[in-house]
């Protein structure tokens, strides 16, 4: 029983002196050596990529998912009134969900003059004006609604600067 002892107790000395020769990673890092996945220019190319994607045209933000950071939308106008909602016109990442209505669509009450109530939705062009919900591709985050004037209009994004 007493040599199982030692033979433990030497086991835990051998490997106290093995972790202690171990050399961190950092010390094996040779730093002169510039790493082939970094681009110093990087940004000024991807601004000049932007411009021409915009044609030229300002935007008053860049929109991204706020659950995946995955952006959706180069040039957008920033709403007047509502500051956390944007409108474009041209969006990347993006999917509309045809089958169902956005859940914000609020159906116009008309009061009758028997005070029953009665459901009226707007009709454009002979079909219900209902607009769509859109979502993040990557994630299927719901991002915004897309209307039947062809316009997306964005209400759960993350905004930076353009």
């Amino acid at each position: 029983m007493e040599s199982d002892e030692k033979q433990s107790e030497g086991m835990n000395l051998d490997a106290t002196t093995d972790a202690e020769g171990i050399i961190s990673d950092d010390d094996e890092i040779d730093y002169s050596i510039e790493p082939e996945f970094y681009d110093p220019e990087i940004d000024e190319k991807d601004e000049v990529l932007i411009h021409k994607r915009r044609g030229g045209r300002t935007s008053d933000a860049v929109l991204s998912c706020p659950a995946c950071f995955t952006t959706l939308c180069l040039d957008c106008q920033r709403h007047e009134k509502y500051l956390t909602q944007y409108r474009a016109m041209f969006v990347v990442n993006c999917r509309i969900k045809t089958d169902q209505a956005a859940h914000e669509q609020k159906q116009n009450s008309v009061r009758r003059t028997d005070n029953t109530r009665c459901n009226v939705t707007k009709t454009v062009g002979g079909r219900d004006a209902v607009p769509r919900s859109v979502c993040c591709l990557v994630c299927s985050t719901e991002v915004g609604v897309f209307d039947d004037d062809e316009v997306y209009h964005f209400f759960n994004v993350l905004p930076s600067e353009a």
